[in-house]
């Protein structure tokens, strides 16, 4: 360690005791591992916080020496937001909790708490928040960016349902952001990233969900079938939200196993509205083409979750953007590509967006693309490291042949620097953020994300 982390060690070490970990000590490895796999951002030293205060300290130990710092929440950001070389990582992890208030139907999470952890406390009352479709992301990291999940056409992103936040900013000191409590902080939080501050304890909007009518779909892959999903979901009530994939076909009991490892169109829907109008809603998506699944079924929503894939210790690789639609030719191309992806999970992944996501005013917050019909998404996702290289030429080749990239979604950028930052937050937006962080982080103390520099 250089004087710098040594400095910060010992400013640390009498409050977190066991709780901060440096490299070489045992557990370290654990403790600084993140979700995805990558080189060269391993930390020299970990705090490992359980109260408010130990994140102030933190936080004011960094500012203080100058060292490198990090957040880390769940650790699944693919651009591995929450390590950073050579330097001090803030985990939160031991700071989870969550408490459901179902008179008000309001949610609160703080700095660690999970999606699943969340909703699973709320479907006791059955209610939920949309989240994305894994249920071990962290929640502050996911609402600070976006939120694209099952219930997003009815209820918007997550960040659209966060009610108020309270951080930890740059100098220690704490700050409760609403609508009508520091609002450019609000603003800028939803959205923006982790480049203000530390959240500690997020309230939330809940809403019914006690059943929904969900599941997957899977078909055979003729590119026509995207066409008409689409097309379904464009015209679909706000009830209905849907995840269509272009993907490998992976070795479940559900699917034929002359599929397996080969092209096949995977569609996640559900439909959170009344469970009498489910079949009529979704009988267009049925139709779409030719099935080879249907396990869609009225289920409580959490179990929606089941099908979401492990990626500890994996190696990701993909390219986002937004698309107004997708046309044959395209969609045949992506096929195509998948069938001879030099990776076993390679994945086109179309996000419908529209409904309450674009009822939403384009300024109202720093997500910016609600005008956008779908989100979209290249990746891959493999172990083998000598297959890495090949894989990421496949999503960069794809994803440029199908027009996906220019704006992005900041959640799903597996790279940092000012190209990212500029594709994720158009030249207004970014310059707002700008200033916000100009008044909050002057210092620009949280630089490990998709940074935003103050004016």
């Amino acid at each position: 360690m250089n004087d710098a982390m040594n400095e910060a060690r010992a400013l640390l070490a009498p409050m977190l005791r066991e709780r901060l970990i440096a490299s070489g000590d045992d557990g370290f490895e654990e403790a600084a591992a993140v979700v995805f796999e990558g080189e060269g951002r391993m930390p020299s030293l970990v705090a490992r916080v359980r109260e408010v205060d130990e994140i102030r300290a933190v936080v004011r130990a960094a500012a203080r020496t100058g060292v490198p710092f990090a957040v880390r929440g769940s650790g699944h950001g693919y651009a591995r937001p929450g390590s950073v070389p050579d330097g001090l990582v803030l985990d939160l992890r031991l700071m989870g909790g969550t408490e459901i208030d179902p008179a008000r139907r309001i949610g609160v999470a703080h700095a660690g708490t999970t999606a699943g952890e969340y909703t699973h406390a709320a479907a006791e009352y059955g209610l939920a928040t949309g989240f994305g479709d894994t249920l071990t992301v962290g929640i502050p990291g996911l609402a600070l960016g976006g939120g694209i999940g099952f219930l997003s056409r009815r209820d918007g992103l997550t960040l659209d349902n966060v009610l108020s936040a309270d951080v930890v900013l740059a100098d220690g000191s704490t700050v409760q952001a609403s609508e009508t409590r520091s609002p450019d902080l609000f603003w800028a939080l939803r959205g923006g990233g982790g480049n203000f501050g530390v959240v500690t304890r997020m309230e939330l909007r809940l809403s019914e969900a006690r059943v929904v009518t969900g599941g997957l779909l899977a078909f055979e892959p003729d590119p026509r079938t995207f066409a008409a999903l689409l097309t379904a979901a464009s015209t679909a009530p706000a009830e209905l939200s849907i995840m269509v994939n272009a993907m490998k076909s992976p070795p479940a009991p559900f699917l034929p196993a002359e599929r397996h490892g080969k092209a096949i169109i995977m569609a996640i829907v559900c439909h959170s509205g009344n469970p009498e109008h489910a079949d009529a809603v979704l009988a267009p998506f049925r139709s779409a083409g030719k099935l080879v699944a249907d396990l869609v079924r009225q289920q409580a929503y959490p179990q929606l979750f089941g099908l979401s894939p492990e990626q500890n210790g994996a190696r990701v690789a993909q390219r986002t953007g937004f698309l107004d639609g997708l046309d044959e030719g395209v969609s045949a191309a992506a096929l195509a590509a998948v069938e001879t992806a030099p990776t076993p999970v390679a994945v086109v992944n179309l996000r419908p967006m529209g409904g309450a996501i674009s009822r939403v005013p384009t300024g109202a917050t720093a997500f910016a693309h609600r005008d956008r019909a779908i989100m979209a998404t290249v990746g891959m996702v493999d172990r083998d490291a000598e297959r890495f290289g090949a894989g990421t030429a496949w999503v960069e080749e794809l994803a440029s042949s199908a027009g996906i990239g220019g704006a992005a979604y900041v959640n799903f950028l597996d790279t940092t620097g000012p190209d990212s930052t500029a594709a994720a937050y158009p030249e207004a937006t970014l310059g707002r953020l700008r200033e916000v962080k100009r008044v909050f982080d002057p210092q620009n103390l949280f630089r490990s994300n998709q940074n935003i520099p103050p004016a």
